[in-house]
């Protein structure tokens, strides 16, 4: 885990919203015909049209959040899909009250 990469995912609150969002799908967003929340995750069309901003801006926000590890993508067919990567937002969490 790069923390500062982490660290840097986490410095915005947009993309702190998305990551929440995505903890509870079935809550924040339309059911999707491109496949279940808990097994591929949402859809990059709903995150951007949930967050109000620009497509490239979130296409940014995602993979910055991917980069860090804090989420996983998932490509079917013309989608790319998102979840968290709950392992990882777990080991932070160990990581944060161990270390710092």
């Amino acid at each position: 885990m790069d923390q500062v990469e982490v660290f840097k995912a986490l410095s915005n609150k947009k993309r702190l919203e998305i990551l929440a969002w995505l903890k509870e799908p079935e809550k924040h967003f339309p059911k999707q015909e491109c496949g279940d929340f808990s097994k591929t995750g949402v859809c990059v069309g709903h995150i951007q049209q949930k967050s109000g901003l620009t497509q490239s801006t979130v296409s940014e926000y995602l993979s910055m959040l991917q980069r860090a590890d804090l989420l996983i993508a998932t490509r079917l067919g013309q989608w790319t899909l998102y979840k968290r990567n709950e392992e990882a937002i777990k080991k932070l969490g160990l990581h944060i009250q161990d270390e710092l």
